[in-house]
């Protein structure tokens, strides 16, 4: 290409030196030799002689061209991984035990922190080309410094517990992590307590919470290895005590530390009064504390535990006090990462009776079908205790029941408990203090105004004082330490009132009225306040809500709900009410409807498989759910 008014480049001439006539140029004449210190003089830059071909290209104010080569720093190490190979420029030689490795020292430094600093600070390795190296693992370090060349290396069971300290020492995080991540993805009941153990060793805090995590969840299966049955004292009370630990029931950690203590039972007999004060006997059935613990002889020896056995049936005994003998070992233990479920149970629907059950799952927005009943129950009653869940009472298409089931959710099963007293349909069931109160309802034949007490602890169901006014389609709740019996019918009118028990003196006392006359509503407590929800008024469905605050001794009006509801249930879960299922005035519903107090507005929530009318609806803290699959009761339409 030729540039415009540019002439032909290539054979240029001086008009000095010009001849006027065609002919070869003749050759410049030869120039002397520099001076010595002028030719080490440097020179100015001159100019660079037009090309042949040159061009002559056009001047545009910020145009020019990046470039820049995605494989460039790639391609360099791999070079240098090359060279390293071959011995080329190798400028160090690593000795560890009887090997020696051979490295450029600008690249461990570049990876490495602690070779950095070897390299670059006065040290006496920084002038060095051989250095040794102590408390590492050859195999180890050779691959750490081959990653520092490749930025690949492999992690595995063959080289985790030799490659986490190397790479800690080396302070090369990256692969810190990797053998961390690893571990996590290794996590087992026969191997979590010593992963805890190494992760503790070596300063590797995440995997030290995970692992200790997971060996709180998994207690049981844990505490039968024999990682768990060399544990030193320290650690085992650390376990034994944790609020957190996840375990069916207390019997668990009892046989557990009994197994740990007869592991070798000449040196721990002298821990068991220290262990003894972790486990919360209080919370053992008294079957098993007189047929297990009291029959222990490593136990019953010992003053101190004789008086922690005593403090455990006193608390049987006086269960009307466990408010205000509550202490750290009679409080229920809670699982870290356990989230709330919301169960619904039974209830009816067009021309049927229902015994199967469902639950919700906030944690991925879900509904999952559970085991059924063994009965058939709508008006039943429903709350939780535990990790436990408690139908109690209803309607089977036939007949008003007094039977009582309850739920596991580890199993996915449920099996029978002791029947009350009195046959209660449309009841009211809460629990409070580990103790399930069941008020009101009707037998068959009139409505109630009897009540009556569960304790878990000892099967037995013990009458308690009586309402003042008979409550068909009543609902109860529990608000500081007291019960609330809110509405319902006593087969004249639909009731506004509202009566509250106090377990301590055993006696129901009126509180203020509800705004509404509402039989069939949602109640629970949510906040410190106890709010109702929709129910009867004796002419129509309501979609009406009211909250009373025990400060201001009333009633106050808040957001309705979207959609009317009667023989629904209503539970707190996660700072939201849930209204669940019940019927609109005209058919069963399967809708679900969500309130939150921060914002006062009702939204719709995830409907259930199943419409439910006169359902029973309570929340367990769940760590794994679903729970394992189990056959279901194929349950026949009865009639309502």
């Amino acid at each position: 290409m030729q540039p415009r008014g540019e002439r032909p480049a290539g054979r240029t001439q001086s008009p000095e030196h010009s001849s006027p006539g065609p002919g070869p140029e003749a050759p410049p004449p030869p120039q002397p030799p520099a001076p010595e210190a002028e030719r080490a003089r440097p020179r100015q830059a001159r100019p660079a002689a037009p090309m042949e071909g040159a061009m002559q290209l056009l001047s545009r104010e910020g145009h020019s061209v990046a470039h820049n080569s995605k494989r460039h720093y790639h391609d360099a190490f791999v070079a240098m991984s090359r060279m390293r190979q071959r011995g080329l420029l190798c400028d160090i030689v690593l000795h560890v035990a009887a090997k020696e490795i051979r490295a450029h020292k600008v690249v461990l430094a570049s990876c490495s922190p602690y070779f950095h600093a070897m390299f670059t600070n006065e040290m006496s390795e920084s002038r060095q080309t051989h250095v040794t190296l102590h408390d590492i693992d050859p195999q180890a370090l050779d691959q750490l410094v081959q990653f520092a060349y490749t930025a690949e290396i492999v992690v595995g069971e063959g080289n985790v517990q030799t490659l986490l300290p190397a790479a800690s020492l080396l302070q090369l995080n990256g692969v810190r992590d990797a053998c961390c991540k690893f571990l996590l993805s290794q996590l087992d009941p026969s191997n979590c307590l010593g992963i805890r153990g190494f992760a503790d060793t070596h300063s590797c805090s995440d995997l030290l919470k995970a692992a200790h995590r997971y060996v709180l969840q998994h207690f049981v299966d844990v505490a039968k290895t024999e990682e768990f049955m060399l544990l030193p004292l320290k650690q085992v009370l650390e376990l034994v005590s944790s609020d957190s630990l996840n375990v069916p029931s207390e019997e668990d950690v009892y046989r557990a530390v009994l197994s740990w203590v007869k592991h070798d039972v000449d040196t721990r007999r002298q821990h068991v009064p220290r262990l003894m004060k972790c486990v919360r006997l209080p919370l053992l059935s008294r079957d098993f504390l007189l047929g297990h613990v009291d029959a222990e002889s490593l136990v019953r020896h010992h003053p101190d535990c004789k008086d922690l056995l005593i403090e455990a049936l006193k608390f049987h005994l006086l269960p009307e006090q466990r408010g205000v003998l509550g202490t750290s070992r009679t409080r229920p233990r809670r699982c870290e990462g356990a989230g709330p479920v919301l169960f619904a149970v039974g209830g009816g629907s067009l021309f049927a009776i229902h015994g199967d059950c469902e639950a919700y799952d906030t944690r991925t927005d879900r509904w999952h079908v559970v085991a059924s009943m063994s009965t058939r129950r709508a008006r039943v009653g429903v709350a939780a205790i535990g990790n436990r869940l408690y139908a109690v009472g209803g309607y089977d298409g036939t007949s008003d029941l007094a039977t009582v089931e309850s739920y596991d959710p580890v199993t996915n099963t449920w099996q029978p408990e002791v029947s009350m007293g009195t046959r209660r349909s449309c009841l009211g069931v809460a629990a409070l203090h580990g103790l399930l109160y069941a008020a009101g309802g009707y037998d068959g034949a009139s409505c109630l105004n009897s009540a009556e007490r569960y304790d878990p602890l000892t099967g037995t169901w013990t009458s308690i004082a009586a309402m003042s006014t008979r409550r068909r389609y009543v609902r109860v709740a529990t608000l500081d330490g007291n019960l609330y019996a809110v509405g319902g019918y006593d087969s004249s009118s639909h009731l506004a009132t509202v009566e509250k028990y106090e377990p301590q003196v055993n006696s129901w006392t009126p509180v203020a009225s509800m705004l509404s006359r509402r039989s069939s509503a949602g109640v629970a407590v949510l906040e410190g306040a106890l709010y109702v929800a929709g129910g009867n008024d004796g002419t129509s469905c309501l979609n009406s809500v009211e909250r009373y605050s025990t400060k201001a001794g009333a009633w106050e009006s808040v957001a309705p709900m979207n959609i009317r509801r009667s023989t629904h249930d209503l539970v707190a879960m996660d700072g939201w009410l849930y209204a669940v299922g019940g019927n609109d005035g005209s058919s069963s519903l399967n809708s679900i409807e969500k309130y939150n107090p921060r914002t006062n507005k009702w939204v719709a929530a995830s409907c259930m498989f199943t419409r439910r009318s006169s359902v029973g609806v309570a929340v367990l803290e769940l760590l794994n759910f679903p729970p394992p699959s189990s056959p279901t009761l194929s349950v026949s339409s009865t009639s309502l």
